[in-house]
């Protein structure tokens, strides 16, 4: 994995992480998802991607510009705002006459019946204040911290979340998100990267949703941006 690579969470970046937190042997959780929330609102970026599962196939485009990241959806035509602000994030639908705020009650919700939620899109997790460094671990030979989040109320499908962020990068390599029976419900995992101008994004991510209590995966969704 290269040295250079960030991933935002659901899409892609290409960012470096810069924050003196990457320097320091033990940072806390709390500095280390404040680098990685303050890295994710500084992307200047256009890209094409998909969703895929099966024979199914959902295209989309990513667009960024600093804090607001914009998902265009076609067939039905669907555009989603993502508004990185400093204590929260904000999702909402995108219409001729504005946005409106996406309900709360329907973040659970999967996006086009794939295994990717608009809760995941959302990225609240970055924002919860019950948070600890969990260790050190590795995920494809990259050294990581692994972080446990966990929501202040039970509004999230996830009661608990481990995350691994690349010590280096600062990248999001891996996530899994625990039902509130302590389930292991949904894995993330980055398989590869790619260099875009010079820069280096996500290539593809895999999504899988487990039935609880077994570890087997039900569904498997690929996420791909492509050049």
């Amino acid at each position: 994995m290269p040295k250079k690579f960030g991933a935002l969470f659901i899409f892609a970046s290409s960012i470096t992480f810069t924050s003196i937190v990457a320097t320091l042997p033990s940072p806390s959780a709390k500095e280390i998802l404040a680098s990685v929330r303050m890295q994710q609102a500084q992307q200047q970026i256009d890209l094409q991607g998909q969703l895929r599962e099966n024979d199914k196939i959902i295209p989309f485009r990513i667009t960024q510009t600093g804090p607001i990241i914009r998902y265009t959806f076609s067939n039905p035509d669907e555009v989603l705002q993502l508004r990185l602000e400093e204590n929260g994030s904000r999702l909402d639908f995108v219409h001729e006459n504005g946005t409106e705020k996406f309900a709360s009650s329907r973040l659970d919700q999967k996006i086009r019946g794939t295994g990717v939620s608009y809760e995941d899109l959302a990225l609240k997790f970055l924002y919860w204040p019950n948070a600890r460094v969990a260790g050190e671990d590795a995920v494809r030979t990259r050294r990581c911290w692994k972080l446990q989040l966990q929501p202040a109320t039970h509004q999230s499908q996830y009661s608990n979340v481990l995350l691994w962020v690349d010590k280096e990068s600062g990248a999001l390599m891996r996530l899994e998100g625990y039902d509130w029976k302590g389930q292991l419900a949904k894995r993330f995992e980055v398989i590869s990267a790619q260099k875009i101008d010079d820069r280096w994004f996500l290539k593809q991510m895999r999504i899988e949703e487990l039935q609880p209590g077994t570890n087997k995966v039900q569904t498997r969704t690929y996420l791909e941006i492509k050049k």
